[in-house]
């Protein structure tokens, strides 16, 4: 009942509150010697970024609870999807830990296409929502990898397999 209604409020300060944590723990990383953009760079910009959307979530909703207070039916609202919050838990820690052994390539290739279906609706999963999800899947992760590699110089976990791309 309480998160059906503050869901947005309690959502927003748990992020921005992470997000501090984050730019708070970059901060302490070691500066880098061999070039400007250190470990710190994707870190803070990641914290920031985040920290930004979620005073834009807690602001609007805030917002729009003050406007609606009155007319907000915590009856009338859709229930939490546990189980695709679950899932996605359980994705996201299994792919922190598989990350390492198996590769970046291999790991965000699984974890990206089964995230996409775990969020997917339940009438968007048919043959063609499935080729056109793998395809955007092997994009992302192949623009991120090349993006990493030659643009931040970067080299990313390359697990089981070697990759001299």
């Amino acid at each position: 009942m309480f998160f059906k209604k503050y869901g947005d409020i309690v959502v927003g300060v748990f992020f921005m509150i992470l997000s501090v944590v984050l730019i708070a723990m970059a901060k302490m990383l070691p500066k880098s010697k061999v070039m400007e953009i250190g470990p710190d760079f994707m870190p803070m910009v990641i914290g920031v970024i985040t920290l930004i959307l979620a005073a834009i979530l807690t602001f609007l909703s805030v917002k729009n609870f003050k406007m609606k207070a009155a007319s907000i039916d915590p009856d009338s609202l859709p229930d939490c999807d546990y189980k695709r919050v679950l899932s996605s838990v359980i994705l996201v820690l299994v792919y922190v830990f598989a990350m390492q052994p198996v590769g970046f390539i291999l790991s965000t290739l699984v974890f990206l296409l089964l995230q996409m279906l775990v969020l997917s609706p339940d009438d968007a999963r048919g043959k063609k929502d499935i080729i056109k999800l793998a395809i955007i899947d092997v994009i992302f992760t192949l623009v991120v990898f090349f993006l990493f590699r030659y643009g931040f110089k970067i080299v990313l976990p390359a697990g089981i397999f070697t990759i001299t791309l």
